[in-house]
């Protein structure tokens, strides 16, 4: 959804509104001006970058946006959630700096957890954090097709710290016969509902035949912890639900073991990568241990990365020639790589020869 040639691109906006949601989640609305919003239009669930400098350091920060797209799909405002993180460079600027009438550089919209609005069944697991896209994802949904339903399991460690309360209460009120609610509280017992602990795999695949017809669901939206999303994932296909019904988006990878990484080995001495972004190539030298998109960025800064963690997608590339090893990927679906695509931020060259398009 980004202007230009399809290239995510940044500009300033003014924050609007900065809106207390726990102790440790903001949600911070901007503006969007009449001249931008076709560049800020976005799917549900997509999320935005957010930048600044300091200490003369570049900080980015990828947020998912949690307000429904509006009818005309050009939205006057855009809204994310914040949850602070401890030593976070940018939660913690975002918590005890940001103010109503403040600039803040957002890139346009990126990202692919998304789903075009039809009708039929959907539902979610998600955990902390991983409620903001699929808030936008099922507003969107219940608000333009009638003939759609949405179930959400949600998990957070107590009621005091759960984002967006009022927002999935609102969701709750108006489409009473549509949207279905399970929340689980790790930490804090319930009166009413599910025992509290842990939403693991065998809990998760205990529930969700009890909740709704597995089967029938046309898209299930996986969000949150590395733990969770791969525990749900496991459970949804011993219940033998196909893959390409399963979209997933990890906010954090610190909870689990991630995917075994390839045997470290050296680049290949004299390594170049060849990039074309923005319709103009360059080749440039690739040090040993240095990725792709480091390798670009120093030749070019306008090539497009949030977190280089491999979890955002930002810097997605076809992979037009040669051959890389990537260190790990939390953002690619598999049919993406079997395609040929490529996380920049993780990519080293396996071969002396490397080229990549950021334009395709």
């Amino acid at each position: 959804m980004a202007d230009g040639a399809g290239r995510a691109r940044f500009h300033r906006l003014r924050v609007a509104a900065v809106d207390r949601l726990t102790d440790d989640a903001v949600a911070l609305t901007f503006t969007v001006p009449t001249e931008l919003r076709e560049s800020y239009r976005h799917a549900p669930g997509q999320h935005l970058a957010l930048r600044r400098t300091a200490d003369g350091a570049e900080i980015r920060r990828t947020y998912s946006i949690c307000s429904p797209v509006p009818a005309d799909e050009t939205p006057r405002t855009l809204r994310v959630g914040v949850r602070l993180v401890d030593g976070g460079a940018f939660s913690t600027y975002a918590h005890k700096e940001i103010g109503v009438g403040d600039e803040v550089e957002v890139m346009t919209p990126a990202g692919r957890f998304t789903l075009d609005p039809a009708p039929g069944h959907y539902a979610a697991v998600v955990g902390g954090s991983g409620i903001t896209p699929v808030l936008s994802i099922a507003a969107t949904l219940l608000e333009r097709v009638a003939q759609a339903r949405f179930c959400l399991i949600r998990s957070d460690r107590t009621a005091a710290s759960t984002m967006f309360l009022e927002e999935v209460a609102d969701l709750k009120d108006r489409y009473p016969d549509r949207f279905q609610l399970v929340t689980v509280l790790s930490r804090e017992e319930q009166q009413a509902g599910l025992t509290s602990g842990r939403l693991d795999q065998a809990r998760i695949a205990a529930l969700l035949p009890a909740l709704l017809p597995v089967d029938t669901v046309a898209g299930w939206f996986l969000c949150g912890p590395y733990g969770l999303v791969q525990g749900a994932e496991r459970a949804l296909r011993g219940l033998r639900v196909r893959r390409g019904r399963i979209h997933e988006e990890i906010f954090h990878v610190d909870d689990g073991p991630a995917p075994a990484r390839p045997t470290r080995t050296a680049t290949p001495a004299h390594s170049t990568v060849t990039a074309l972004l923005d319709g103009r190539a360059g080749t440039w030298p690739v040090g040993d241990g240095e990725s792709l998109l480091d390798a670009v960025l120093r030749n070019r800064p306008d090539a497009p990365y949030a977190c280089k963690g491999g979890v955002c997608g930002t810097c997605r590339a076809f992979l037009v020639s040669g051959s890389v090893r990537m260190e790990r990927n939390f953002a690619l679906e598999p049919e993406e790589t079997e395609a040929g695509y490529v996380l920049a931020c993780q990519s080293h060259p396996a071969t002396e020869e490397v080229e990549v398009d950021f334009d395709r």
